[in-house]
């Protein structure tokens, strides 16, 4: 009885810190989760994304990332062709299939400009920098933690916007309320017309010591129609 006891202050303490936990403590406490050695800002390494999409073949994007250095390399493979971008701070260069001689028929065609290649690149150093991504200038997180359901499951939430020229999207990023791993995000256009789209994660992925999820499915939140799932892997791995 006295063990049942003791099992039973300690959920119920566990339950009182997470319904009175502070939008920074939360934020806090999900980094040290997924990034527990703070590797982030100084992260150099590599990891490839396959994208599965209803009606459509895979695509390989193959990511190299040096934070320090502001490098961002991502090479994508599709049917045949093979077409990559680099960055080197803000320097960009292109090439398909090897060569940085492009056609501007293919430029058109698989979209490789130094404006498409920046956009992918704040795209996947943002997805898989995150929770850590939240820290960084221009993100505004609403001070109150959100008590929230979804398929099933209560999560602590935050609500996240952004300042001008940063995000013009309402965010907001899903919690486990006993391990604080991110498990769900969900953005909106305008919230009041439930645009947008939610992200269920799945499982985890360790790419040089952090926490990233293996599996993205993304979803419709108007008719929960699916639209594509990304499934991470380190380099190493064949």
């Amino acid at each position: 009885m006295r063990q049942l006891f003791i099992v039973f202050v300690l959920l119920i303490g566990g339950i009182a810190v997470a319904q009175n936990i502070s939008a920074t403590e939360l934020l806090e406490k999900t980094i040290e989760f997924h990034d527990p050695n703070k590797r982030w800002n100084t992260f150099k390494g590599s990891f490839k994304i396959t994208m599965q999409t209803p009606k459509s073949s895979e695509r390989l994007s193959t990511i190299a990332l040096n934070n320090p250095k502001e490098q961002f390399n991502l090479k994508v493979e599709k049917d045949s062709a093979v077409y990559q971008y680099d960055f080197d701070g803000e320097k960009c260069t292109t090439t398909l299939n090897g060569s940085p001689e492009v056609t501007d028929a293919a430029r058109k065609k698989y979209r490789l400009t130094c404006e498409r290649g920046k956009m992918m690149r704040n795209y996947y150093t943002y997805l898989y920098g995150l929770p850590m991504k939240l820290k960084d200038p221009g993100t505004i997180i609403d001070d109150k933690v959100q008590h929230k359901k979804f398929k099933g499951k209560d999560y602590l939430v935050l609500k996240v916007n952004y300042t001008e020229g940063v995000g013009d999207d309402v965010w907001y990023f899903y919690f486990d309320p006993k391990t604080y791993a991110m498990e769900v995000y969900q953005f909106y256009h305008d919230e009041t017309k439930n645009d947008g789209e939610y992200i269920l994660l799945e499982d985890l992925e360790d790419i040089n010591g952090i926490k990233m999820p293996k599996k993205r499915a993304w979803y419709y939140n108007k008719d929960n129609t699916y639209l594509a799932t990304d499934i991470l892997k380190s380099s190493a791995q064949k």
